[in-house]
Order: C-alpha cells, then sequence, then structure tokens
C-alpha cells in the first residue's frame, strides 16, 4: 500500500538546547489511521508542526503524499486538514458563519462554501446549533466544529493533535465514530492523543515516542503481544504495602511489576497458574490484597513497560510562537 506520510530522521531543537525530535522516522499508508503516543514533552506536537509546514526541521525530512514538507510548503498545505490543540474557529461566529468563512479562505466559491459547510454540519450532527454562535456551544461541539473545519476543502490527510482532550466520554465516543467514519472512505488520519484506549480503537499502527525518539512501533495488537499474554493487577491498601507487594513478586514473571499508586501490575505467561503462586507468595510475605485481577494487556501497559511512566497532557513544545501559525494553518490551509 502507498504511503501518505513519511518522516525521516526528523531532528528539532528549540532554544535554550531543548531537543524536541532526535531522529523520528516513521511511514503511515494511506487509508489508515497512525497513533502517536508519548509521555508529557515527548515530542509528538512537534512532529506535527513539521509535517504540517508550522516549523522546519534542523534535519531529515518529511512527505505528504510525495511532497515534501520543506521545499514544498505550500502545496503540502493544500493536502491535508488540520485539527490542532488549539481550536481554529472563532467564537464570535456562529457554526455556518464559521464554516462558510473557512471555505472562501480555502479559495471555494460562494455557492460550494455554503453547501460544503451545510453538509459538514449535518455529518458533525451541528444543524440544529449551525445559526448560533460558537459561545453557546459546549465543548464537545466546539471540537466536532473544529474537526468540521479541517475537512471544508475535502483533504486527503488530516492531522488530528490531541483531538479529544478534555472531552466528556460520550463526546469522546461520538468523535471517535466520526473519525471512524472519515477513514471508511480514504481519509488517512495521524492522531496524537493522551487516552490511550483511543489509539487501541482507532489506529492499525502506532509509534510510542519518548524524549525526541521513537522507541518501539507496530500494530496495536503486536506491542500488546510483547507483554505477555495477561496482566496480574492487584490492589493494595496503601502505597508502601504497593512497592513491598512489587518486590515480592518480583521472581513471578520475566517482565517488572510496576506500581501505580496502591496498585501491582505484573504481565505474566502463566495466566490462572501464575496468578496461583502470586497468592501464595504474597501470603508468605502476609499481605493481603484488596483487589486480585487478570486481565488482557492494554496499550497503557506497553505504555508504561516502555516509558517507565504513564501518559498525561502535553503543553505546547517550545515558545516558538507556533501556536499562532498552527491555528492560521488550520484555518486557512494556505491553499493555492
Amino acid at each position: 500500500m502507498p504511503s501518505a506520510i513519511e518522516a525521516h530522521d526528523l531532528a528539532k531543537t528549540f532554544k535554550g538546547g531543548v531537543r524536541a525530535l532526535d531522529g523520528v522516522s516513521f511511514t503511515v499508508e494511506e487509508g489508515s489511521v497512525f497513533g502517536l503516543l508519548g509521555p508529557n514533552g515527548a515530542g509528538k506536537t512537534t512532529v506535527v508542526r513539521i509535517l504540517t509546514t508550522i516549523l522546519r526541521p534542523d534535519s531529515g525530512s518529511a512527505r505528504v503524499l510525495g511532497h515534501d514538507v520543506a521545499r514544498e510548503p505550500e502545496l503540502v498545505r493544500s493536502l491535508f486538514g488540520l485539527a490542532g490543540q488549539y481550536a481554529a474557529v472563532d467564537e464570535n461566529l456562529t457554526g455556518r458563519e464559521n464554516l462558510r468563512m473557512i471555505g472562501r479562505l480555502n479559495h471555494l466559491s460562494r455557492p460550494v462554501a455554503a453547501r460544503r459547510a451545510a453538509e459538514l454540519l449535518e455529518q458533525f450532527h451541528l444543524s440544529d446549533a449551525a445559526d448560533r454562535t460558537l459561545k453557546t456551544y459546549s465543548g464537545g461541539m466546539r471540537r466536532r466544529l473544529d474537526l468540521a473545519a479541517a475537512l471544508v476543502a475535502s483533504p486527503s490527510v488530516l492531522f488530528l493533535d490531541e483531538p479529544t482532550s478534555g472531552l466528556d466520554p460520550q463526546s469522546r465516543i461520538d468523535l471517535w465514530e466520526v473519525i471512524e467514519g472519515l477513514v471508511a472512505r480514504g481519509t488517512t488520519v495521524l492522531l496524537t492523543t493522551q487516552y490511550l484506549e483511543e489509539a487501541d480503537r482507532l489506529a492499525s499502527h502506532v509509534a510510542v515516542v519518548d524524549h525526541g525518539r521513537v522507541i518501539s512501533q507496530g500494530a496495536p495488537a503486536e506491542l500488546k503481544a510483547t507483554l505477555g499474554a495477561t496482566v496480574l493487577e492487584i490492589g493494595l491498601s496503601d502505597p508502601g504495602t504497593a512497592e513491598r507487594t512489587a518486590g515480592a513478586l518480583a521472581s513471578i514473571s520475566q517482565k517488572r511489576p510496576h506500581v501505580v499508586g496502591s496498585s501491582v501490575e505484573v504481565p505474566i505467561d502463566g495466566g490462572p497458574r501464575t496468578a496461583m503462586e502470586a497468592l501464595r507468595v504474597l501470603d508468605q510475605h502476609d499481605i493481603e490484597p484488596v483487589t486480585f485481577t487478570l486481565r488482557e494487556p492494554s496499550l497503557d501497559d506497553v505504555f508504561l513497560a516502555l516509558t517507565g511512566r504513564v501518559t498525561e497532557s502535553e503543553p505546547a513544545e517550545g515558545s516558538d510562537g507556533a501556536d499562532g501559525a498552527e491555528r492560521a494553518v488550520a484555518r486557512a490551509g494556505a491553499r493555492r
């Protein structure tokens, strides 16, 4: 299958010597969802800003639909849509006015921009609120309109930088269904997210980024398979007991137990047999668990095993004025 996005050895250092990217490489197939996962400050947003021509890499190269992002930025901007961490819509305008304006900025005729706005308002279940100002929209409605704005020009490639951050669970699920519908119609999506279940549901391929490097990548099922068949999750009364439990259980698995608050997670291969062994070890150490659960491994487990920490929301990387540029590219697309 042909590649829609290619990144080769991308490197970027910000003022003060902050190394945001240190040789990031990956390929995204056409018509697929590619997930970029990483802890706070890992470099995910910097990757998106380079691929969308907002930032130039210090070294390395990237291509979108075969076009170099550094050498052909104006052409590349005509090929993608971007829904970044900062809304590209104007809260003083109505939903319909926002989409019509973005259509005109993308050089659509007035009738075509109006028709496209009506189509997207219907697709994103915003028709009833189309003529209300965004000041009256909920967070979920704003994010749906922001995604609709990225689709006004019907791009082949869509970049979504934490698109569901801050949304309630139902609004996130609604947006996931919209993204799945876009991919079913052939759109290529590169997604950064702090919700690992989001990548598990949407992405056919994921890359884990840490300290500006890709430390692992593959299909979600492949990454989870590296942990073992099951995960033993044990809840304890307090963090101190959890630390003592992790030490006691170190011998029952080839994978290191992880302490998360007052819980211990142990990847195991033996299933119930190893679980029984764990209970015997706990009894020998006079440790009484509060909960004791066997479950399938998740991307959260992969992430924790690879980075040694849980994922969290990522702030803007590099105070280089890119936020305003991100909004401008997302809104106008600089179509030529």
